[in-house]
């Protein structure tokens, strides 16, 4: 595995919210849901994405957005119009008076809005609902809104957008799986788009990679995360001192190595606690933690649930 490979081998959705959304300007959606994520195509019309406290974004049919939570934001057009429906916690979908929505707004198979006519928008909304299915490092590197207009589409973004679309509105055995997986297949390819064409602005994770230091020391860690890593190990692999590594890591990657190696071994962890049955022994030797207790402690902290408590959930 790359280092950008790794970094954005977090997205692993559980039951995501995904929607198709009829809107007839003019419109305007508080989200206050809280989530960690929120995946937005438009598939026709136009949109303005308003976070709080940043700068608005047009986008138009085609086009992509990616914003990242918990913080609020408007979705409207055009960017003036009083909001008609508020989006809160799990979905939860009122009246910006608290009166509820969902059932008065429902258009079928996981389509929701006004009725359909020529000037209605169309827009595809993924939703995850836990940071841990996202991965921390992209949150954290994430600004209000990462837009992907038109032309920067990428060919797989396009083809990945309109088997979404498709699917969304389907029903059948497996179906959720289905959902989940292309929609983490399409973040990743909005995700790698977005920053490919960011070039000089673009952030820090999509260039570490390059860094002869940075680089180095993020395919050491990726390809053996259980190691006993310490910054004098990895600043000897890649031929520096340990000062230079630390300094060359944090400004490339945006947190020091051994933060950096933590959220990569917990989040290893996280899959296997999803998708197995070890023992938590067992997890923690694979993910280079000396007991199941320091293992414990070390994902708690992080992920605000014990290992038994996260794989119940």
């Amino acid at each position: 595995m790359d280092e950008l490979a790794g970094l954005l081998d977090g997205p692993r959705a559980r039951g995501a919210f995904l929607l198709r959304a009829l809107l007839t300007p003019p419109w305007s959606l508080r989200i206050e849901d809280e989530a960690p994520l929120t995946l937005m195509l438009v598939v026709r019309g136009t949109a303005h994405v308003l976070p709080d406290g940043g700068a608005p974004v047009r986008l138009a049919a085609g086009d992509a957005a990616i914003a990242p939570g918990p913080g609020r934001y408007t979705v409207a057009d055009p960017p003036g119009t009083p909001v008609r429906i508020v989006i809160g916690p799990g979905q939860e979908c009122t009246t910006r008076y608290g009166a509820p929505m969902r059932q008065r707004l429902a258009r079928g198979v996981r389509t929701w809005g006004d009725e359909a006519s020529p000037t209605t928008a169309e827009l595809l909304v993924g939703t995850y609902r836990v940071g841990a299915e996202v991965g921390r490092h992209l949150l954290g590197a994430l600004p209000d809104v990462a837009a992907l207009h038109g032309p920067e589409r990428d060919p797989s973004v396009e083809s990945l957008a309109a088997l979404l679309h498709s699917e969304t509105g389907r029903e059948g055995p497996g179906q959720e799986v289905v959902l989940d997986r292309l929609l983490d297949l399409l973040l990743i390819a909005v995700l790698r788009a977005w920053a490919a064409r960011r070039g000089a602005d673009a952030p820090a994770w999509s260039r570490a990679g390059a860094d002869p230091v940075a680089g180095r020391a993020l395919r050491l860690m990726h390809a053996a995360p259980a190691r006993p890593w310490t910054v004098a190990a990895l600043a000897a692999e890649c031929g520096c001192s340990r000062a230079a590594l630390a300094r060359r890591f944090a400004d490339r990657v945006g947190e020091p190595p051994m933060a950096y190696l933590t959220g990569l071994r917990l989040a290893a962890a996280a899959d296997l606690l999803r998708e197995g049955d070890e023992t938590l022994e067992a997890i923690a030797r694979r993910v280079g933690y000396g007991s199941p207790f320091a293992l414990s402690t070390a994902f708690k902290r992080v992920y605000g649930l014990s290992p038994a408590r996260y794989r119940r959930a």
